[in-house]
């Protein structure tokens, strides 16, 4: 199980009761499936989900929010998750961003790496942990939902993972595609250098044209 450092004040204290680890093994029957997304808060590219099943946490400490891990620390630990554990990709589009909105976009994803990790161990997920506040919709999985879930859910956690090294390779060919843009360094978020890149040249095909910061430029 994921170990957090002990809090220290009052305040930290409530805030680590709020995000306790969680023992995710007593939460089947049946296969246990963290999910988790990246790229959602991008001005440009897809939005992943990655979908993990963990044999076991043994060589996994670790594991933590993605965000925390440098590019080359999570470089080093994709493969290992990918090589001894169960793992699915989901991609939603900008196409599919723009047409449903980011939130439902998210969900399709998150359904799609667990479908297609389904179809990889030919079975049905027993339980989907999912990080954040929502629940896929109609999607007939046993699911719950976890604040602050890449840090206290180790199957999420590990996902997380999986799915942000995923899009960073797809954002750095991007780069070499559209070199106007730099995605290869900000990976598509807000950053000074993008929307100024954005102001300067106008968005690209893999904008999300529906976004703040660039609707404002078409």
């Amino acid at each position: 199980m994921l170990h957090l450092k002990k809090a220290t004040s009052s305040k930290a204290k409530l805030l680590a009761l709020e995000f306790e680890p969680v023992d995710w093994k007593v939460l089947g029957p049946g296969p246990i499936i963290g999910v988790d997304e990246v790229g959602r808060g991008c001005l440009a590219g897809p939005v992943v989900a990655g979908a993990a099943l963990l044999r076991s946490e043994e060589g996994l400490e670790f594991l933590t929010d993605s965000k925390l891990l440098s590019e080359k620390q999570r470089e080093e630990y994709a493969p290992l998750i990918e090589q001894a554990h169960w793992v699915g990709i989901g991609v939603a589009s900008v196409e599919e961003i723009d047409s449903i909105n980011i939130l439902q976009a998210s969900l399709l994803a998150m359904r799609r790496a667990v479908e297609e990790l389904e179809k990889k161990m030919n079975a049905k997920a027993g339980h989907v942990l999912i990080d954040g506040n929502k629940a896929i919709p109609r999607f007939q999985r046993r699911q719950t939902t976890f604040i602050k879930g890449d840090l206290r859910v180790a199957p999420i956690s590990a996902a997380a993972i999986v799915a942000k090294v995923f899009r960073d390779r797809m954002m750095r060919e991007l780069g070499g595609q559209f070199p106007h843009y730099g995605f290869e360094s900000h990976k598509g978020y807000a950053s000074p250098v993008h929307k100024k890149a954005i102001a300067d040249h106008g968005p690209c095909l893999w904008h999300r044209k529906t976004f703040a910061g660039v609707k404002e430029h078409l």
